[in-house]
């Protein structure tokens, strides 16, 4: 029989024993499991693991332990630091990992600080010359400090890439380049991401040095607790549609996703209209309103969060009822991540995917990155217009071969 793995059996100090508890955490996920000893170990660690699987926790706590058993409680003296940098491709994961970090922090008594964007510099370069041991930061706002000498990354002993493709597909990379070569000493090396590809494996190789390599998740896996919905529609019935599925389905803890911020926020006035407690959250608003809205949804002061794929990441939202793609998303891993914002925990959600007729090649893309099929849904006593398109229930979810492929059949109603 395998012995259970409990936090308290994974020989961690008694500070960061202590923070666990009051995270409340008794058993750690998969990630953490495997990421945490070998972490504690000093190792370089490469890991595939899906956005809700406890990545946050699995190279947080090494971090903390390596640095209370090499240090204490108390940063070396003259020096500010930071000794651990994280970085993130958004403002909320960022907080989010920050949050989690000053939890621990409380019985380690080293210091936390993020710096992202949407905030003034003045407070961020001041607690800069304070000083801090753990720095959490997006790779933007943080090179802009290197830039005017407001950072130096020189003390690095431990260095957290977070969302590794995520921060490739923003187009943060030549950032994070940049930032990790200022990271000029000896140094642990942490790479997460939902997937690694050989080009990415490419961009990141040299940053770690004989990795453990760590696969929770593979290409194109969905939560096994997420059921996952089609509704074909005209591009011009997709916000009375949203309204109708929201009245069939309940508005209560629903997230919704759009490609655009100019259509997150026509979708928010649209259901504030309709008399249904809503908000959006996109990068052209400020840091105060996201984290309003943000609040106000893990509150329950909101039903439905309108917002861009600035949320589809790493953001910890408990009880989503079900997730709803307002258009087809043209990345598939895209798509992975948002619908994994439900059904987390072990618990049952749902996700509806609204395609347009133009959308098809994409839904297709999905279907055979995911293999598996949306399923049709039909919102009851909804009257969708002829110009829809509804794809063959029967159609495969692998590509067929170039040579005497036949045409994906396709029905309208």
């Amino acid at each position: 029989m395998t012995e259970q793995i409990t936090f308290s059996s994974l020989d961690l100090s008694q500070p960061v024993q202590e923070a666990v508890r009051e995270l409340g955490f008794e058993e750690p996920t998969p990630v953490q499991a495997q990421a945490i000893p070998v972490g504690c170990e000093g190792r370089d660690v490469l890991a595939a693991a899906q956005t809700g699987t406890g990545k946050t926790v699995a190279f947080l706590l090494p971090i903390f332990d390596r640095m209370v058993r090499h240090w204490g409680s108390k940063r070396p003296k003259g020096n500010k630091g930071p000794y651990a940098l994280i970085l993130t491709p958004t403002r909320e994961l960022a907080n989010q990992i920050a949050d989690c970090a000053k939890v621990i922090a409380k019985h380690t008594d080293f210091r936390v600080m993020s710096v992202i964007g949407g905030v003034k510099y003045e407070k961020q370069i001041k607690g800069l010359e304070r000083g801090c041991d753990i720095l959490i930061a997006t790779p933007g706002r943080l090179q802009d400090l290197v830039n005017q000498g407001a950072c130096h990354l020189d003390k690095v002993c431990y260095l957290v890439l977070d969302e590794v493709d995520r921060m490739v597909d923003m187009g943060f990379w030549p950032s994070v380049h940049a930032l990790c070569r200022e990271v000029t000493g000896p140094h642990q090396t942490f790479l997460f991401s939902a997937t690694f590809t050989p080009a990415l494996e490419a961009k990141t190789g040299l940053l770690v040095n004989d990795p453990v390599r760590i696969e929770i998740s593979h290409k194109g896996d969905t939560a096994e607790t997420v059921e996952e919905f089609l509704i074909p529609v005209s591009w011009n019935q997709k916000q009375s549609l949203l309204v109708a599925l929201l009245k069939e389905q309940g508005c209560e803890r629903v997230l919704v996703f759009t490609p655009t911020k100019i259509e997150a926020d026509a979708c928010s006035r649209r259901l504030e209209a309709e008399g249904i407690k809503t908000d959006s959250i996109h990068s052209d608003k400020n840091q105060g309103k996201r984290n309003k809205a943000l609040r106000d949804f893990r509150e329950g002061k909101i039903d439905v969060l309108v917002a861009t794929d600035v949320l589809a990441r790493g953001i910890d939202i408990n009880e989503v009822r079900y997730v709803v793609n307002y258009t087809v998303p043209t990345s598939p891993e895209d798509y992975v991540h948002r619908i994994g914002r439900t059904g987390r925990a072990g618990e049952a959600g749902r996700a509806y995917t609204f395609m347009s007729p133009d959308q098809l090649l994409d839904l297709r893309e999905i279907e055979y990155f995911t293999k598996k099929l949306l399923k049709n849904h039909d919102v009851e006593g909804f009257e969708f217009d002829d110009a829809r398109l509804v794809p063959d229930p029967k159609r495969p979810t692998k590509k067929a071969a170039r040579r005497g492929r036949r045409p994906l059949r396709i029905g309208r109603r």
